[in-house]
């Protein structure tokens, strides 16, 4: 029978990445220790090795960083809605532009 699916806590994720960043024991040592699967340990040791910068970033630093924080996004709860707000334009005019995935072409 299945195990059913779990979530694990971010603060669980960075213990069993830097676990695995330390180096002292093998994956299958911390699979075992923490009961995942040696390649959820090795898929959280590369993202935190990716972004271990943004820790230490400034503000202006992190925006440049993180791609979706100039995602556009709906504006309202209304997902049919084809207007949404791009924080991407210009601030002072805060346009309303219709999104290329709700596009009919």
């Amino acid at each position: 029978m299945k195990r059913p699916r779990r979530n694990h806590s971010a603060a669980f994720k960075a213990k069993v990445a830097l676990a695995a960043v330390k180096g002292d024991h093998t994956l299958v040592q911390l699979a075992e220790r923490f009961d995942v699967h040696p390649n959820q340990i090795t898929q959280w040791k590369s993202e935190l090795l990716q972004r271990a910068a943004e820790v230490f970033a400034t503000a202006a630093e992190s925006a440049k960083l993180d791609p979706t924080s100039r995602r556009c996004t709906p504006r309202s709860a209304n997902w049919r809605s084809r207007t949404i707000f791009c924080p991407a334009r210009s601030v002072a005019s805060a346009r309303r532009v219709t999104c290329p995935a709700f596009s009919d072409g």
